[in-house]
């Protein structure tokens, strides 16, 4: 059995990851899964949530909405709608898009599409988490 994985995310626009690494924590459907080498295959839906893995003692964050994950045994592959490094959340812009998405909800207004709001709400919210762990801001809650 290998002692690492191969993970690679992928969005629509570009190859984001492709790096052996020792364990993957991803936002599944019915919530985070582990990923270590010689883990059972499985294909979930991913979340809005918080990516991680780690490499040689350290942890890198992204944060992802919504997407597919391919788990092998020695292989890790995400297919994402949107995901983003840590270091590349544009924090101003998240903290907007959590406070429009706050107040939208205050104002419940009646042709209001919660659904969408909410979805904004959260990618917000983890937007600005992951961004934290990187030192780039406070968490959004």
């Amino acid at each position: 059995m290998a002692d690492t994985l191969h993970l690679q995310i992928i969005t629509p626009d570009k190859l984001l990851v492709r790096e052996d690494v020792d364990t993957v924590q991803i936002p599944g459907k019915n919530g985070y899964l582990g990923i270590l080498p010689g883990h059972a295959p499985l294909i979930t839906e991913l979340m809005i949530g918080e990516i991680s893995y780690t490499q040689g003692g350290t942890t890198q964050y992204l944060a992802v909405a919504w997407g597919f994950a391919e788990v092998l045994s020695d292989k890790v592959t995400i297919l994402a709608d949107t995901a983003e490094r840590s270091e590349d959340i544009d924090v101003q812009r998240a903290q907007e898009a959590k406070a429009k998405a706050d107040e939208a909800l205050r104002q419940a207004a009646p042709d209001l599409d919660y659904a969408a709001v909410q979805y904004a709400q959260r990618r917000a919210e983890v937007r600005l988490e992951v961004a934290a762990r990187a030192g780039h801001a406070t968490t959004a809650h």
